[in-house]
Formats: structure tokens, sequence, C-alpha cells
């Protein structure tokens, strides 16, 4: 096991945006989960995501299912990694979204905003 291993858990594949969208619309589509803070959330969400921030995600990963597949998304893809690499760790089916919410709507992709 390398030390980067050891200090920050299992390598995590990423996907890009798109590869995500197609998958949020397979037939049995993964759960997307968004690790920002919810005022972050006021530009747009992935449809459909699960809000666990980053900071409350080691006490509440527990409440996603094991089985289907789970992808993680944040801003730009800097927290992400570290909530999919947790979900790894305890043998979830995880996918890092490449480039965060930033690219998912540079890409012109569905964003759902909450209503006011």
């Amino acid at each position: 096991m390398s030390i980067f291993s050891r200090i920050f858990g299992p390598k995590v594949a990423q996907i890009s945006v798109q590869e995500a969208h197609d998958l949020l619309h397979s037939a049995e589509p993964p759960v997307i989960v968004d690790v920002r803070q919810p005022v972050e959330t006021q530009s747009g969400s992935v449809p459909g995501a699960v809000l666990i921030p980053l900071t409350e995600f080691g006490r509440r990963f527990y409440e996603l299912p094991q089985d289907r597949p789970i992808l993680t998304i944040c801003q730009s893809s800097h927290r992400s990694p570290f909530a999919a690499r947790r979900l790894k760790k305890a043998g979830y089916d995880v996918q890092d979204v490449k480039g965060g919410m930033l690219v998912w709507q540079q890409a012109g992709l569905p964003v759902e905003r909450p209503s006011s």
C-alpha cells in the first residue's frame, strides 16, 4: 500500500460530466451525492442529487444505499474526491465527477435550483 493510500484512502476513478449525465439517465442510475455546503447549491445542483456536505459526510454517508453505484460531485473537484475515497474505503462502488459543478454548468447540462 502506498503512502498516499494510507494517508488519503484508496484511489477512486473519475468520470466526465457527460459520462455522469449519461449514467444518471440510464436504466439503473447511480445516486449522485453533492458534498458542497447548502449555500453553494443556490447556483444550481445536478437534478436529483443528495446533499451531504463534506463537513457532515463522516457521520452521514451511511444514509447512502450500498446496493447502487455512487457518484460524488462538488464545485470544482477539490472536495468530492475525499468523500469518494471515504465511500470506497467503506465498500461502496463510487466514482468522482471530474471538474464538478463548474464543468457541469459550462457543458450546459441541466441543473435544478432551490425554490425561493
